[in-house]
This record gives C-alpha cells, sequence and structure tokens, in this order.
C-alpha cells in the first residue's frame, strides 16, 4: 500500500488517509451583529470541497477564542453557542464524506485587528478595530500598533477561553483539536524571546517563556475528551540569526507537549519577526519536522511547498513525518487527494456522484 494512502490512528480517531488539509484563513466569516465569527456558506462550499476530494483531515482554519482574538473582523470564532450550531452543518458533511473535521483554535495576540490581506492587510483603526494584546508591548513591526501587555489575571482569561473554545468544537461536531502556537500568535508570541520581553513567570527563560503555552495545553487537555486527539501547530523556528526560537527550542518544547497529552506536532516555520529572509524551496519545513519526529517520537505533520505525489509520499515512506498538510496545493486543486491516488494506485472515498472522474 501506498504510505500517502495507509489510514493513520490518533487515540480513538481513524484517519483514512496521510493527505491533511492545512488551517488556511478565508477571512469570510460574519463580522459583526449576532453571527460574527459564524462559518458562512463559502465556508461550507470551500471545506466540502475537499472533503469530497478526498482530503483525510481537514482543519478548519484559525478560529478565534474570543473577539479580540481574531486576526480579522471577518475571522471564524468559537466563543458563543450561536457559533456552535452553524459548525454542525459543515462538520456533519466532512464526516459524511469520511474526513476527519478538525479545528484549530486561536488567538492573534499582537497580529489582531487588521483588514482582509486583499485589501492591503492593514491594521484597523478607531471603530472598525481593537487594541490588540501581547506578552510584552512590543509591535510586530512599524505599521502595527504597540499591544496591551497581558497582566497575569488576563493569561489566565486567555487560557479558559481556550478550553472553553475546546468544550464547544466538541459540540460542534469536531474530532479533532489543534492548538495554534505558530506564525506569530499569542502562544508563539510568548514562546519567543523577540516577542517577549517579560520579567515574571512568564519571561525569561526557555521555562517560562512556554509557560503559558503548556498552560493552555493542560486547559485544553483537560477540557478535550481523552479518546478525542489533540494536536499543536508550532513554527520549529523564528528564521532569525540571534534572540529567536529555535530548531533546538521546538524539539525541547515537544518533549513537553508529548508527556502533557499532545498527539501530533503540525511544524511549520516564521510568522513572528517581520522581513526575516526564509529559504523558501519545495519541502523547505520538512526536516524541521523530521527532527522532531526522530528524537522526541513526538508524532508529526510536515507542511511547505508539499505539492507533488511523489514528494509527498517520498516524506512518507522515508520516515519524515506521519502525514502531509497541504495548503495552497489543495486551494488550486480541491481533489488533489482523488488524483494523487490514481497516480498511485490507491484506494481514495469518491462521491457516488463523481464516479465518472475515476
Amino acid at each position: 500500500m501506498s504510505a500517502l494512502f495507509e489510514p493513520y490512528t490518533l487515540r480513538s480517531v481513524t484517519i483514512p488517509n496521510r493527505v491533511w488539509m492545512a488551517p488556511m484563513c478565508q477571512y469570510s466569516a460574519e463580522a459583526t451583529g449576532p453571527d460574527a465569527g459564524s462559518p458562512t456558506d463559502w465556508h461550507f462550499a470551500h471545506y466540502a470541497a475537499r472533503a469530497s476530494g478526498g482530503t483525510g483531515l481537514i482543519l478548519l482554519e484559525a478560529t478565534a477564542v474570543s473577539p479580540e482574538g481574531r486576526i480579522s473582523p471577518f475571522d471564524l470564532g468559537i466563543w458563543n453557542d450561536t457559533q456552535v450550531a452553524a459548525y454542525r452543518r459543515i462538520t456533519g458533511f466532512l464526516k459524511s464524506q469520511g474526513s476527519v473535521p478538525g479545528i484549530q483554535i486561536a488567538h492573534a495576540g499582537r497580529k489582531a485587528s487588521t483588514d482582509r490581506p486583499w485589501l492591503g492587510g492593514a491594521p484597523l483603526t478607531g471603530a472598525d478595530g481593537w487594541q490588540p494584546v501581547g506578552p510584552s508591548p512590543v509591535p510586530f513591526d512599524e505599521r502595527h500598533p504597540v499591544p496591551d501587555e497581558l497582566t497575569k489575571e488576563k493569561i489566565a482569561e486567555v487560557t479558559a477561553q481556550f478550553a472553553a473554545a475546546a468544550r464547544r468544537a466538541l459540540e460542534a461536531g469536531f474530532e479533532a483539536v489543534e492548538v495554534h502556537g505558530a506564525h506569530g500568535y499569542l502562544i508563539g508570541e510568548f514562546l519567543s524571546p523577540h516577542s517577549n520581553h517579560r520579567t515574571d513567570e512568564y519571561g525569561g527563560s526557555f521555562e517560562n517563556r512556554t509557560r503559558f503555552a503548556l498552560e493552555v495545553v493542560d486547559a485544553v487537555r483537560a477540557a478535550w475528551p481523552e479518546e478525542l486527539p489533540l494536536l499543536f501547530r508550532i513554527s520549529a523556528t523564528d528564521w532569525l540569526e540571534r534572540a529567536g526560537w529555535t530548531g533546538d527550542d521546538t524539539v525541547r518544547f515537544a518533549a513537553l507537549l508529548k508527556e502533557r497529552g499532545v498527539d501530533l506536532l503540525d511544524v511549520s516555520t516564521g510568522g513572528n519577526a517581520a522581513g526575516v529572509r526564509i529559504p523558501v524551496e519545495p519541502g523547505y519545513q520538512v526536516p524541521f519536522a523530521a527532527r522532531v519526529r526522530a528524537e522526541t517520537g513526538l508524532p508529526v505533520a510536515a507542511v511547505g511547498l508539499i505539492t507533488e505525489t511523489a514528494q509527498a509520499e517520498k516524506i512518507l515512506a522515508n520516515g519524515e513525518a506521519d502525514a502531509v498538510l497541504l495548503g495552497r496545493e489543495l486551494l488550486r486543486n480541491p481533489s488533489w487527494a482523488r488524483l494523487a491516488a490514481r497516480e498511485l494506485g490507491a484506494p481514495v472515498h469518491v462521491p457516488d456522484q463523481y464516479h465518472r472522474s475515476v
């Protein structure tokens, strides 16, 4: 059997193949009113297409645990019961196609309150925006405002919001939950000395900078059923020569996540420092995932310019990762999994209505 189309089990959940959909913000949620943060018809059509295309695990985009935790006013949220009800249509359809529905829960931190990317993505001001928060009063770049430094009381409040989001995710029908600790959003901001300049128990040493992330993981693991998998997304490096989060830090941190019941590490990079040079090429982030898997035994998913069937198959066959996460390639081709299965002669779900495509 093809490695790419071998089922994979995390706790009680068996995912039909190793072709997984990476979380990618659509900036298309309801922005205001009682349905703010709720998914729309766009989200249903978007995720339904990838499920009918054979994708094994679909991770919904960064979904905010509070209104202030959104990247933009158009981000998904999961802070109230109205939103919960709106997700059930999506999760129900994904399951009907054999895909496992997962959700990434997130807080944007100092990168919150921005416009849609295709409108420039600039920070929003006045009535359109809100004041971002972070571990320290250090802005992301010269365009972004100085964030308010979170007090210890506010840190505890955000931790509780993550746990509440996990409980709502279960009610909404999700079978996997991922904590977003990557790309320079709030949890990643605490991890990195580049953005965390605190002098209390949440800053300074590695143990202190990882404290908030581990508290969130503990709270989510306690709220999320024991039989369902918990994932964590990490930026394995800030791509800074000095004073940043590194690959060594990631390996050390991954071992702590494993001890606390995280089932798989979703390994990305970057996003916490503006203007850095990233050596982008096909599979450029795979070595970070492979190192975590080899040195800690924690299962990993690899992401980053994985576009070709043979490339994805090789990553898994070589033991560099347990699954591949496709991002932009699944935007271009919702049926990537079905086409890859045909290329490899492997079985994959095909809706009856699409049987003529086989």
